[in-house]
């Protein structure tokens, strides 16, 4: 005998043109386990009759152009704008539960952008033939699950209806057990790091535990994104943005960016941002032999057998530090940017190999002439190296006077 319904409802999405039978199955299947299903058809053809509680046209009609914009008779241009019609429908539907979707690289194009749209913490299931490669451009900063099928979303069969019914299990199972995060828990913070800042980070982390959680994000390029998406969805109460890196590779040809929108959502909510200019002595890139040889004369550091380092020269940081002062600038909340003048990474000090103080001036001094200081924007420098127990304290104390 099911349990009784759950008051939130798992969204079952998918062309339902051509998946109908996978994506029914999949409705069955979680409605057994005392779960509400809402089904909902994202068939890019406007005249496809569905059987799903929500139709194609309905969807689209959440497109800023309308029905118009979606149903164009061209498959790209038709994907694209169901993806982001679907996208308006989830943000203003309050019963969202959890989603999940089946299928190939068209699931994948249509139904993991509204995934991502939703807050970490939503269920998002992603039954996909493409779950065995590189799945970062579906997944990108969220916390969406993928399953691989194993055979092709093409019919029930054996295999399919196992591998389904585990997905329409699974979903049922984080939707019913889903709890908002506890109402007395600690405010908390987004702290960026890589392993050339952990004694700052962790010297801030330790210092402020008992009145923050601090989340660590690592500085990666996903940990940046990871970290902006939880500014965005309003889970942390202020940025400790140490470890500005990936800025560097963003604009120098690293493969650790974090994308053009680093340093976005604090443009977009206006929370305290306490930044610095953590590991921006460095672009990241994969052994030494996958080095593009227009960087054949630089000075390079071998971190292991898998990660080379670049130091940035005068030139990149002047433009890394007018970068950043632009993002500063368009920031809503409380902004202290702190300057480590001795030094921006354990790498970056004397006797180590990326000691260039004259470099670390130019990316200090361009981000102090393009940010506008006002009351609530300043950039405050600190003498001290980054790691270094004044600098930690530095830190600690705009946290509390920002906070």
């Amino acid at each position: 005998m099911a349990a009784a319904a759950s008051p939130r409802a798992a969204f079952v999405v998918g062309s339902f043109d051509t998946k109908a039978d996978e994506l029914l199955f999949l409705r069955d299947r979680i409605r057994a386990q005392g779960v509400a299903v809402l089904t909902v058809d994202v068939s890019t053809s406007a005249s496809h009759g569905t059987h799903a509680d929500v139709s194609a046209v309905q969807v689209a009609s959440h497109h800023p152009g309308g029905t118009a914009a979606v149903f164009t008779g061209e498959r790209g241009s038709a994907v694209a704008a169901m993806a982001d019609a679907l996208v308006a429908f989830v943000r203003q539907r309050g019963d969202l539960g959890g989603l999940i979707g089946a299928g190939g690289s068209g699931a994948a194009a249509l139904v993991g952008p509204a995934m991502r749209a939703l807050p970490v913490g939503i269920p998002k299931l992603l039954v996909c033939t493409l779950a065995s490669g590189d799945v970062r451009p579906y997944v990108g900063s969220s916390d969406i699950a993928m399953l691989y099928p194993v055979v092709d979303v093409s019919g029930l069969n054996r295999i399919s209806r196992q591998v389904l019914a585990n997905a329409a299990h699974a979903m049922a199972g984080m939707v019913k057990a889903w709890q908002p995060p506890a109402a007395d828990s600690l405010p908390a913070l987004g702290l960026s790091m890589f392993g050339v800042t952990t004694s700052c980070v962790q010297g801030v982390t330790q210092a402020l535990q008992t009145e923050y959680e601090c989340l660590v994000f690592h500085a990666t390029g996903a940990g940046g994104q990871s970290l902006e998406k939880l500014v965005d969805d309003g889970h942390l109460t202020a940025m400790v943005d140490i470890t500005t890196t990936e800025i560097a590779d963003l604009l120098c040809g690293g493969v650790l960016s974090a994308g053009d929108d680093r340093l976005g959502a604090p443009t977009r909510r206006a929370l305290p941002y306490i930044g610095s200019c953590g590991a921006l002595d460095m672009v990241n890139f994969w052994a030494r032999s996958t080095v593009p040889a227009a960087f054949d004369r630089r000075l390079f550091h071998v971190h292991n057998a898998n990660v080379t380092l670049m130091r940035t020269t005068p030139d990149e940081n002047r433009r890394i530090g007018a970068w950043i002062a632009e993002r500063l600038n368009r920031m809503q909340g409380p902004v202290r940017f702190l300057i480590p003048e001795g030094g921006v990474s354990a790498l970056d000090a004397p006797g180590q190999p990326f000691w260039w103080p004259e470099a670390d001036a130019e990316l200090f001094d361009a981000i102090s002439a393009h940010t506008v200081c006002t009351q609530m924007r300043r950039i405050v420098r600190v003498p001290a190296h980054i790691n270094d127990a004044a600098f930690i304290a530095a830190v600690v104390e705009t946290v509390h006077t920002l906070v």
